[in-house]
């Protein structure tokens, strides 16, 4: 295990969210617009972004933006001086897929770490040491590796790694309206209607009824999510040893109230192992608040971690 507790990073959708995240025991804040950011809880400006940092500081916690949308020609413009806004800011890192945001801020905003996020692409320690050898000093490793996947890497790293413990994945997106146009097909069109993620849309298939996928559009287009929520609680421990820097719980389409319930159970197992790693133990007790929290018709799984990937 390396030096330190690994950080506990999850996206707030507002100053309120953020605060009472870091209040339950996030040690870091994922935040940011739908303009450069996709699948964020909520929007927050640059005047938030100031204000969260200055509280996140002050309690000893970190800032990121998402900067992972798919960045077109006429988003180019307005890049290096956002990215420029957020260093002023005080923000910490920004997350990034795309390389233009990651030349943008090393000319307009040295000062900003680089978090490589390409969803699932990021599969191999080769891949995620040649960002890092381009500027990035962090990996998000693809939510479908296993967990031998995931610790063998790690000694291999010459970066930090982050990966999702909680919550639910992205399955689809595409820049398309696909929704929208289904229900014009259909002859009822949305006409000032949202489809946006407060509607609670949802797909189910012929095959499997029992299983719902949420499924919303915004300016990035249509994102469809898993019918379960990842939960790695219980093997926790797996990941703390192994060295992992960062644990993401994933707050997209939750009650505020139950990802704050989820933080502070990760809270106490990171602090319980921290304090002592040979004598830890997964407690039964940490999982009943977020059992009585959890969507009924959601599933706690362990998502990729004890499957076989097929790419």
């Amino acid at each position: 295990m390396k030096e330190g507790k690994p950080e506990l990073l999850v996206p707030a959708g507002s100053i309120e969210e953020a605060v009472k995240f870091m209040e339950a025991g996030a040690s870091a804040v994922l935040v940011g617009e739908d303009k450069y950011g996709m699948r964020l809880p909520g929007e927050c400006s640059v005047d938030d972004i100031r204000q969260i940092a200055e509280i996140a500081h002050g309690r000893g916690a970190k800032v990121y933006v998402s900067l992972n949308n798919l960045i077109s020609n006429d988003l180019l413009d307005g890049l290096e001086p956002y990215l420029q806004e957020l260093q002023q800011a005080g923000v910490d890192a920004v997350q990034f897929g795309d390389p233009a945001v990651l030349r943008a801020a090393k000319k307009s905003a040295p000062q900003l770490a680089l978090h490589w996020n390409a969803e699932m692409t990021s599969t191999n320690y080769a891949t995620a040491n040649y960002w890092g050898s381009k500027g990035a000093s962090r990996v998000v490793l693809a939510r479908e590796l296993n967990m031998d996947e995931i610790t063998g890497m790690i000694p291999h790293l010459q970066v930090e790694a982050e990966v999702q413990v909680h919550g639910m994945t992205n399955i689809y997106h595409s820049k398309r309206s696909l929704v929208a146009s289904y229900m014009a097909h259909q002859g009822r069109p949305v006409e000032g209607g949202s489809l946006g993620k407060e509607r609670g849309l949802f797909l189910i298939e012929a095959e499997r009824q029992d299983e719902k996928y949420p499924i919303f559009e915004d300016v990035n287009g249509t994102h469809i999510m898993s019918s379960d929520d990842i939960c790695i609680l219980e093997d926790l421990h797996v990941l703390l040893e192994a060295g992992v820097h960062s644990f993401k719980i994933e707050s997209l389409l939750k009650p505020a109230a139950y990802t704050a319930a989820v933080i502070r159970a990760y809270r106490q197992a990171i602090d319980l192992f921290a304090e002592d790693p040979s004598s830890y133990a997964f407690q039964e007790s940490w999982m009943e608040e977020i059992r009585r929290l959890q969507d009924p018709e959601r599933e706690l799984s362990f998502g990729f971690y004890y499957k076989e990937q097929v790419y």
